[in-house]
């Protein structure tokens, strides 16, 4: 039976399209999929992504504990600050992504994958041992994110007890918004600057009218699950179970600034030592299309051919691909060699037999512009 969240009867309500998604009926667009990407560009969406895990580590040494778990170095973290990291099984294979929020000097809550809720918590857990005491905490959390250029002067407008507008990015604070206490986030899944905004699972509704009405008129839209992987995948972030997994490791997935291989010892940095000294056999790279045609996941990817002829082996496969509303052309992300993973090189997909020519390019495909000063 699949999960819901605190807010379906309200995506019910503004006519959003439910699927289930990792074993929650979310809702998968509203307005459709290109108004709601365009409108996160331009100018601000709302997500329900309540569906994310929440694991809280506490105790004496549960920085420490929290450290070991993950490539990125938490320690480095003052209290208020989040960071984004791989968590690594021994072999350098993910277990998952996710962000680290410091509570304080004895607590740290990680909010995981939905997909990845039981896998995460058993692994944390069990591989936490007596360091910490290890909570799935993920019942107790509703999760907004509100994103887009105007997503600060929303926020603003409605967000009490601290200065939203000053917040760095990759920082958190606890707020109001009335009476609601909610904790902020300068982060999202978007490529937009934004916040990902918890609060009780019964305050959510409220919590989501308030935004909408606060964001009316700059013309805020909802937004489901279809912007938000258009959205992601325009800023070439990566998606679990597509992107990254157990057979890939952060330093092939491009994720290398955030494994930290010369600060304290974690879960995996052995087998990524070792990779880095050996080098990498395979990269993941951003590719354009160039023809006609969406490489999706699965297809195989195979060096450009001379013309008239047919493909060659394949060299990897594609691990995400759409039409992108912000370029109007297809993009997909792959895994190559990286003999052939230079920006420039040109491929194709095997496109249910037929070819589809695509280009490596440096990504993002998309980054937000500068503020103006």
């Amino acid at each position: 039976m699949p999960k819901t969240t605190p807010l379906l009867e309200t995506h019910k309500k503004l006519g959003g399209k439910i699927v289930e998604f990792a074993g929650f009926l979310m809702p998968l667009q509203y307005s459709g999929v290109m108004d709601e990407h365009r409108a996160v560009r331009t100018s601000v969406g709302l997500f329900d992504v309540s569906h994310m895990g929440q694991v809280l580590f506490s105790g004496p040494r549960a920085l420490s504990a929290a450290r070991r778990m993950v490539t990125n170095n938490v320690l480095a973290l003052a209290d208020g600050g989040v960071l984004y990291s791989p968590i690594c099984y021994p072999d350098g294979g993910i277990v998952d992504d996710c962000l680290v929020y410091r509570l304080g000097s004895e607590r740290a809550l990680f909010v995981v994958n939905a997909s990845n809720i039981d896998k995460d918590f058993a692994w944390l857990a069990g591989e936490t041992g007596d360091r910490c005491r290890v909570e799935n905490r993920s019942d107790e959390y509703a999760l907004l994110a509100l994103q887009g250029p105007r997503a600060v002067e929303v926020f603003a407008a409605v967000a009490e007890g601290g200065d939203v507008r000053a917040m760095p990015s990759f920082t958190f604070l606890d707020l109001k918004v009335g009476a609601i206490a909610v904790t902020a986030s300068r982060t999202g899944y978007t490529g937009e600057d934004g916040f990902e905004i918890a609060c009780a699972p019964t305050d959510a509704p409220a919590l989501w009218e308030r935004l909408m009405t606060a964001g009316a008129k700059h013309g805020i839209k909802p937004a489901g699950l279809g912007a938000r992987d258009t959205l992601r995948l325009e800023a070439r972030l990566p998606l679990y179970g597509n992107d990254i997994d157990k057979t890939t490791t952060p330093l092939e997935a491009g994720l290398g600034w955030t494994v930290k291989l010369k600060d304290e010892d974690f879960i995996g940095k052995a087998a990524l030592v070792k990779q880095k000294q050996e080098g990498l056999r395979r990269k993941l790279v951003c590719l354009e299309a160039r023809s006609r045609g969406i490489a999706r996941h699965g297809h195989t990817l195979h060096l450009a051919p001379p013309a008239g002829q047919p493909l060659g082996p394949a060299l990897g496969t594609v691990t995400s691909g759409t039409t992108s509303p912000t370029l109007g052309s297809a993009i997909a992300l792959g895994y190559v060699p990286s003999e052939h993973a230079a920006p420039g090189t040109r491929l194709c997909a095997d496109v249910r037999g037929k070819p589809v020519e695509l280009e490596i390019v440096k990504g993002p495909f998309y980054k937000r512009p500068e503020p103006k000063a």
